[in-house]
């Protein structure tokens, strides 16, 4: 069915029915945008993901994760490992065909968007816009896609407090209601991969009531010349 409402969209779709045949379809084939359910024999979703965000090949590649499992938790899971988005079973076809678009169009306009900077620096962070790459300190951190839109958005606009619609909507090209806790788990794996301590953020501060907010820092060269 699924298959069905995006082709009738427009889209070439491959499909596998086990976690290994995905994984040789998608070195293969490397499509624009993954659709992955949890339960799959040989390997599960969780595995699959873990698999592609490991592939430097594939690591960018979105994934949005078609979960029977209605718990937060199951949910936070698919996320912490890499997902991009979720969608809870029973679901609605076209509501899924809208993510991918939103997903796809989003990935669109930040490869064709012109704009003359290409690297953002905050403090420690440099973010390499054309190489999609985080630098904290002069070390590599390999961001899933959304976690870098989200960072960009932080990274572009330095004490201004981003709600959290407008970091949903910056990052995966839509918000509704229902996704902040979808929000606040890619909050956190940031967090990890940037603050030195996540439970005390330097970057990445929330704004009770409102959303998050990275301080305007100085870098460190800045501060030994001071």
């Amino acid at each position: 069915m699924l298959r069905g409402y995006l082709e009738q969209s427009g889209y070439l779709v491959l499909t596998a029915y086990d976690g290994d045949f995905a994984m040789k379809t998608l070195r293969s084939e490397r499509p624009d945008l993954v659709i992955l359910d949890v339960m799959m024999p040989n390997k599960d979703g969780w595995e699959v993901t873990r698999l592609v965000r490991a592939d430097r090949a594939l690591s960018a590649t979105p994934i949005i994760m078609l979960t029977a499992r209605v718990e937060d938790a199951d949910k936070i899971v698919g996320l912490e490992l890499g997902a991009d988005d979720y969608v809870t079973k029973p679901f609605n076809a076209r509501e899924v065909v809208a993510r991918v678009n939103a997903l796809l169009r989003r990935i669109k306009l930040d490869q064709t968007q012109g704009d003359p900077t290409h690297i953002l620096m905050v403090g420690a962070l440099r973010l390499d816009l054309d190489q999609h790459i985080l630098y904290v300190n002069a070390g590599a951190i390999e961001l899933t896609r959304t976690e870098f839109n989200m960072l960009e958005a932080f990274m572009r606009n330095p004490g201004h407090t981003l709600t959290r619609d407008e970091l949903l909507e910056k990052a995966m090209g839509y918000a509704y209601e229902g996704l902040g806790r979808a929000l606040d788990t890619h909050i956190r794996n940031l967090r990890r991969k940037i603050e030195s301590d996540p439970d005390e953020p330097v970057y990445i501060q929330t704004v009770y009531g409102v959303g998050y907010r990275m301080p305007e820092q100085r870098r460190p060269a800045d501060t030994e010349r001071t």
